[in-house]
Parts: C-alpha cells; structure tokens; sequence
C-alpha cells in the first residue's frame, strides 16, 4: 500500500553499478513481495547483506495457545501483566495474549532497547498504547509516540529505542499488513472516501551507515516450535544498518491514530467503517473520538450480533467504551467475543446512550476469520465473570 519513495544515495538506473567516492561498489539487494511479482524497494549496502559468521538458537517466548474451550467471551486485562517495565525489551518482553495460524496478538511493557530483529514469518502492526522512542531499521528510523501504529515490513531489521516505559500492543501476521482494498484505486492510490491518505503516512528518515563488526540479530521464522515458530540468531560480520541508499514502495511506516477521520451517518455504522488496515483472514479497525448517529430515534451502541464468521478482539486504549459501561471494562482490557457467540452493548449501555451526540472513546479492535486460541498472557490476565455481565445487567 505505502507509496513509491525514495531515500539516500542510489545510482540513476536499478542493476546497474553503484560505487562509493573511493571506487568500491555497493551491493544491491532486492526485498521484494510475493515471489517479485508485488511490492519491493531496491538497498544498497556497503557490506554483504548474506554474510553470517555463527548461529544458535533463540528460545522465543512461549508460543503455546489453548482452545477458547468452553466457548466464552472474555475479558483480559493486559495491564496486570506487567508489574513494571524495567528490564524488559520491545521484542523478547513479548507476551502472546492470543493467536491463530494467520495472526498474533502479544503485549508488552518495556523500558530497554531491544536486540536486532527480524520477523521472516509475516508483517508486524505495532500499536503504542504509551512512551516514545524511535524504531531503528535498515531503512531509516521513526520516531514514534502514543497512538502511532508502527508497520513494518516481513524480513525488515529493526530494533526498538526506547524513551522510558512503553507500554505496546503487537499484531504479528502470518502475511502482509495493507490498507483495506476497498480505498485503494486499482493502482494503489488511497481514494477519496478513505478515511485516511498517503500525506497521513511517515516514512523513514535518511538511512544510517554504522560500522560496527559481530553484530547479533534475532530472527523468529517458521519452524518446528509451537505455533510453527522457530527462533535463530545470527552473527553478522556488519552491522546491517549499513545501508547507503534504497527506493521502493516496501519499507516501513508509522500512522497516528488521531489522523483517521471517522465515517459516520444518521444511523449506526457497521464495523467495517472503521477499518484502518487488513492482513490474511483478519482486519484491524480503531474507534476513535467522533460524533455518533443523528437520527432522532437513533441508537448510538451497536445493536447485539453474532460474528458468525469471525471472533472480534477490542482492546481499549483511552475514554469511555459507551457499549461496554457496567461490565468492568477499563483501560487496557480486552474483550474477546468469539464467533458463535451473540453480543452486543451491556443492557443498562443502551437507554443510557440515547441522546448522546458524541463518543469520547479509543479502542482498536483485530477480527479474524479463524478462531483464536488463547496464549499464556491471555489465560494469565482473564477476568473469568465476563461472560455473565449480560446477565448481570438485566
């Protein structure tokens, strides 16, 4: 989806030479989608982006899930999780709350820098629920703050800088992450009626050459490991940032959530209005601060339903969720809402709605279209009384 862009030094014509000022030539190297028939940018390094001195294993976090068994809704509350961020890093501080075979759900509360990293399994979608710092890669860094969604690309290395507690939300792919299809022009171009656009975007600032020797990078790849995983990490005799220049339309990007202009109407809006990006059997939507249905005998909450095709994750970031008012939902929660289930606002949420003009609200919600098995993180933080707050408020 990223548009075409380009950053540092690169000769006039693709595969042909680039040489540096004393005559020594870069090597070009191609990451490219989808077997070089999709998206791709074009790097040129000043070492040998192949060369690995030594291996060994990286014992990821715990991988394993259990079934959603018996079929409940849930509500996890991710902040007790972590006591603390101290001594925990972006990347190996990860706990899986929920996944599937298309996607992973991880939280974390970090405070230091993170090894090398590289996901050669899927597209990672980072949501910053609090703290700053800034995501070093091979392209180029971005600073990042609360509210930004972080994309970045399979196979892309990077690590995580940063600036005190971070408090991060991980929507791990199996595929690539893009905007939904439905706003794109048959070229790639956001449309008019997306709520969002290529000037909302940030790329990468200008890439950075470090000469650095036996660097480590941790690599998380399809293997053998629960849910298909394997963990490696490989000595390099370079540091991988020593990149001189790339172009593309593959690299990585962030996008605030407070840029994406909700769509509303007279009447409630379905999910889908909502939606910000999609991967392989499952989208990402965020609700965020907007003005709420017009219509004199308009109902602002969601009306109840059955996701007969998909399980609904919404993790509630900031304000007030208005649907979910008297069932202890706070910030930080996450409420599962597994396909064959029907559900819908707490009882007292809807005449308590009426009249509203506006929602004061923030929340991002995942929806697959597989079930969702539970992680440790996700058994570890479960309410275990969520299921009955229907009942409850009647």
């Amino acid at each position: 989806m990223a548009h075409y862009w380009s950053a540092g030094n690169i000769p006039p014509k693709r595969h042909t030479q680039h040489r540096s000022e004393s005559g020594d030539l870069y090597r070009e190297e191609l990451m490219g989608e989808e077997g070089f028939s999709s998206d791709s940018s074009l790097l040129y390094h000043v070492g040998v982006p192949s060369a690995v001195l030594e291996a060994r294993t990286w014992e990821l976090p715990d991988q394993a899930t259990t079934p959603n068994e018996p079929l409940l809704p849930r509500h996890l509350k991710l902040h007790d999780l972590f006591a603390n961020g101290e001594g925990r890093d972006l990347v190996t501080g990860r706990r899986l709350v929920l996944g599937n075979g298309d996607v992973r759900i991880s939280y974390v509360v970090a405070a230091d820098t993170s090894p090398l990293y590289r996901n050669a399994t899927g597209d990672e979608c980072v949501f910053i629920e609090a703290g700053d710092g800034v995501l070093e890669t091979v392209f180029g860094h971005l600073p990042f703050g609360p509210g930004d969604y972080l994309i970045v690309p399979r196979a892309t290395t990077h690590r995580w800088v940063l600036h005190g507690e971070v408090k991060a939300y991980c929507i791990e792919a199996n595929s690539h992450i893009t905007a939904p299809r439905r706003y794109l022009s048959r070229f790639g171009q956001l449309l008019e009626h997306s709520p969002y656009c290529e000037r909302d975007l940030r790329q990468p600032s200008e890439p950075e050459v470090r000469d650095e020797g036996g660097v480590e990078v941790f690599i998380k790849h399809r293997g053998t490991g629960p849910g298909g995983l394997t963990g490696t990490v490989h000595v390099v005799p370079r540091h991988p940032f020593d990149v001189v220049g790339w172009d593309g339309c593959l690299y990585p990007y962030a996008f605030n959530v407070s840029d994406y202009e909700p769509i509303t109407g007279r009447v409630h809006q379905p999910p889908p209005v909502h939606q910000v990006f999609e991967g392989n059997n499952f989208v990402v939507c965020n609700f965020v601060p907007r003005k709420v249905d017009y219509h004199p005998l308009s109902i602002p909450v969601p009306y109840y339903h059955s996701n007969v095709d998909s399980d609904e994750i919404m993790f509630y970031v900031e304000g007030e969720y208005e649907a979910r008012k008297g069932s202890g939902i706070a910030k930080g929660s996450i409420t599962v809402h597994p396909g064959g289930h029907s559900h819908g606002p707490q009882p007292s949420a809807i005449e308590a709605s009426l009249g509203v003009e506006a929602f004061d609200e923030l929340a991002v919600m995942v929806d697959t279209f597989r079930p969702l098995d539970l992680g440790e993180g996700g058994q570890a933080c479960d309410d275990g009384v969520y299921a009955q707050s229907w009942t409850s408020g009647e």
